[in-house]
C-alpha cells in the first residue's frame, strides 16, 4: 500500500492528537495544521493527497477552506473530508453542497476512518493516473503537431521553390528582365502590410494573406510560357496583331493554373495565382484585360500585383528604353489612381515609396550586355 500524506486540521490539540496516530497505525503520514490559515498553506507548499478538515476553527473556518480548494482548479482534486460533529447534518449538507468528498464524526471511529480514506485514495489515484494520461496525450500531440507543421513547412517551401522555379523558366525566355520576380515579390509584400492597417481590409490581410501573396506573386507571367519567341523577344514597340497575342499569356498563365488546380482543389495558393494572373492586367476602370472588368471584380491580389509590375516594368532597363527615374514613375502611378490603379493600392503605394526605391536598389539587375 502507498503511504498517504494526510493533512489533519484541527484547533484542538486533542482532536489533532487522536487523527495523528490513527493515521501513523494505518500506515500513512500525518502533517498537522491548528487552523484554517495554516491548513491553506500546507496544501499550497506541500505534496497532500487528503484533507482531513474540521468545521469550526478560528481565523478561517472549515467551510471556508473547502470553498478555496474546491474554486482552485489546481487544488480542487485533493479529496476533503470535513469532521462534524454527530448531530451537525445541516453542515454535512452545505459541504456536500459546496464539493466535500465525504465526512467523518466525532468522536472517531478507527474503522470508519479507514473506509473513508481508502475510498477518497482511490478516487485521488484515479484521478492523478488520468491527469498523468492527460499530460502525456497532449505532450504527445503537441510533438505530433510540430513535426506536422515542420513537415508541412518543408513541403510547402518545396512547392513554391518548384513554382518560383516555373515562374522563372518562363522569365529567362526573356533575358532582359533580371530580379524582376524578386522585386515583384518584395513589392507586393509592402503594399499588402501597408494595406492591412487601413480599417476595411483588417479582417482580409493576415499573415497568411500576405505570405501567399508574396510567393504567388511570381505566377503573374507565368503564361509566358506559351508565347513565341518572334512576339516575346521583339524589340520595340508590337504591332497590333502581335499585341493581341502577347495577351493571350494571361489565358495561357490561367489555364495552365487551373489545370494544376484540378489536381489540388481548395489549394490556396493556386486559387490565389490564377487571381494574380488573370487580374494583373485589368484596370480600375475596366480598359484592361482580358476580361475588361472593373473596380473590386478585379481579385484583390491581381489588384495589388498590377501596381508592382507596372511600377517595375517603368524603372528598369529594356533594350528598347533607359530606366525612368523614381520620381517620374511616382507621378505617372498617381495620376492613374482610379483609372488604371485600385485607389488604395496607389494610397498604399504613396506612403512607401522610400521603400520601393531600397528594394529597386537591393535587387537591382545587372548590366545589360
Amino acid at each position: 500500500m502507498d503511504i498517504a500524506s494526510i493533512l489533519i486540521v484541527d484547533d484542538s490539540a486533542v482532536n489533532r492528537m487522536i487523527l495523528h496516530d490513527l493515521v501513523t497505525t494505518l500506515g500513512h503520514k500525518p502533517v498537522m495544521a491548528v487552523d484554517g490559515v495554516a491548513a491553506l498553506d500546507c496544501i499550497r507548499n506541500e505534496k497532500v493527497d487528503i484533507v482531513l478538515l474540521d468545521i469550526l476553527m478560528p481565523k478561517m473556518n472549515g467551510i471556508e477552506v473547502l470553498k478555496f480548494v474546491k474554486n482552485d482548479k489546481e487544488l480542487r482534486h485533493i479529496p476533503v473530508i470535513m469532521i462534524t460533529a454527530i448531530d451537525d447534518t445541516n453542515s454535512i449538507v452545505e459541504c456536500t453542497e459546496i464539493g466535500a468528498d465525504d465526512y467523518l464524526n466525532k468522536p472517531f471511529n478507527a474503522i470508519l476512518l479507514r473506509a473513508r480514506i481508502n475510498a477518497c485514495l482511490g478516487k485521488k489515484r484515479l484521478h492523478d493516473i488520468e491527469n498523468r494520461y492527460r499530460k502525456h496525450i497532449e505532450n504527445y500531440n503537441k510533438q505530433l503537431e510540430i513535426r506536422v507543421n515542420e513537415q508541412v513547412r518543408e513541403i510547402t517551401s518545396m512547392q513554391w521553390a518548384t513554382i518560383f522555379a516555373m515562374a522563372k523558366l518562363a522569365e529567362s525566355r526573356d533575358s532582359e528582365t533580371g530580379q524582376h520576380l524578386l522585386r515583384m515579390k518584395e513589392y507586393c509584400k509592402v503594399i499588402a502590410e501597408r494595406l492591412r492597417i487601413f480599417p476595411k481590409y483588417q479582417t482580409i490581410i493576415n499573415d497568411k494573406f500576405i505570405e501567399i501573396l508574396y510567393e504567388a506573386s511570381p505566377l503573374h507571367d507565368i503564361g509566358k510560357v506559351g508565347i513565341p519567341d518572334s512576339i516575346l523577344l521583339q524589340k520595340g514597340k508590337l504591332s497590333k496583331e502581335d499585341f493581341e497575342i502577347m495577351k493571350t499569356h494571361v489565358l495561357i498563365g490561367a489555364k495552365t493554373l487551373r489545370e494544376v488546380e484540378l489536381q489540388f482543389p481548395g489549394n490556396e495558393f493556386i486559387r490565389a495565382g490564377i487571381g494574380i494572373v488573370e487580374g494583373h492586367h485589368e484596370h480600375w476602370d475596366g480598359s484592361g484585360y482580358p476580361k475588361g472588368i472593373s473596380g473590386e471584380e478585379i481579385p484583390f491580389m491581381g489588384r495589388i500585383v498590377t501596381l508592382a509590375d507596372v511600377y517595375d516594368a517603368i524603372t528598369s532597363k529594356r533594350v528598347y528604353k533607359e530606366p525612368i527615374h523614381h520620381d517620374i514613375c511616382f507621378k505617372m502611378i498617381t495620376k492613374c489612381k482610379g483609372k488604371l490603379f485600385d485607389p488604395d493600392v496607389v494610397d498604399a503605394f504613396i506612403s512607401t515609396e522610400n521603400k520601393f526605391k531600397k528594394i529597386k536598389d537591393n535587387f537591382a539587375d545587372k548590366p545589360l550586355t
